[in-house]
């Protein structure tokens, strides 16, 4: 389920409910400025009440956010090669 989710969430094995939460998620990812109450809507559709909706776009924005943050410092990359000196 873990990799249907990563490389294509859209066919991933998961419920219509799921699915419009996670479509309102990557337009958070994507531009956050560009989320309306249409988006809003779609999920109360989908049953999502206002604290759903508030859990669901405070989840999302920490990891942006976070992820943002563990890139700019290089977390997770290998760390540059240490020129030796030649003195022991």
């Amino acid at each position: 389920m873990v990799e249907a989710l990563r490389s294509d969430y859209p066919t991933a094995p998961i419920t219509a409910r799921e699915r419009v939460m996670l479509d309102y998620v990557v337009q958070i990812t994507k531009d956050a400025t560009r989320i309306s109450p249409t988006d809003h809507e779609r999920l109360r559709g989908a049953g999502f009440d206002d604290t759903g909706i508030l859990q669901i776009t405070l989840i999302a924005s920490w990891f942006n956010y976070i992820n943002r943050v563990a890139d700019a410092l290089g977390v997770g990359r290998n760390p540059p090669a240490i020129p030796e000196t030649g003195a022991s």
